[in-house]
């Protein structure tokens, strides 16, 4: 598709959309305890217009080091898609409601998408003009203890 430029590094190409900058689309990883979890993180994510799509992933076994030892636990993966622009507030909302104390949330850069699907991530997630952020996350939660 000529006419839409692609990035990948340092170095620019002709191609389907890629954006630059806080608009670049990004895929986040976050793992989730249970299904139920996952399941509030991905309406909470999407609800609020930081994700387009999250995908729950079946449970899944995860192998990991922590406090001293190897672990072994069950585990969703979700698998979030947003822009770089809207990571920020993800991660803040994520660590807010996530049961962990250390969430994985790791963003992944996109190196090639097609334009038509760029452009309805972008414009599904971008706060309307003038809006300001809240956390939605901290509502919820002050909701469950209520």
């Amino acid at each position: 598709m000529a006419g839409h430029t692609l990035v990948v590094g340092r170095q620019t190409f002709e191609r389907g959309g890629v954006l630059e900058g806080n608009e670049a689309a990004v895929v986040v990883l976050v793992t989730a305890p249970n299904r139920e979890e996952a399941a509030r993180l991905a309406e909470m994510l999407v609800g609020a217009r930081l994700a387009a799509c999250v995908q729950i992933l079946p449970e899944m076994e995860s192998v990991y080091w922590w406090e001293g030892a190897v672990r072994r636990e069950p585990e969703h993966l979700l698998i979030v898609k947003t822009i770089a622009g809207r990571f920020a507030a993800l991660e803040r909302e994520v660590r807010a409601l996530h049961s962990y104390s250390t969430p994985e949330i790791v963003a992944l850069p996109v190196t090639e998408i097609s334009a038509p699907y760029l452009e309805w991530l972008t414009l599904t997630v971008k706060p309307p003009h003038g809006a300001r952020a809240k956390s939605n996350a901290a509502a919820t939660k002050q909701r469950s203890v209520e």
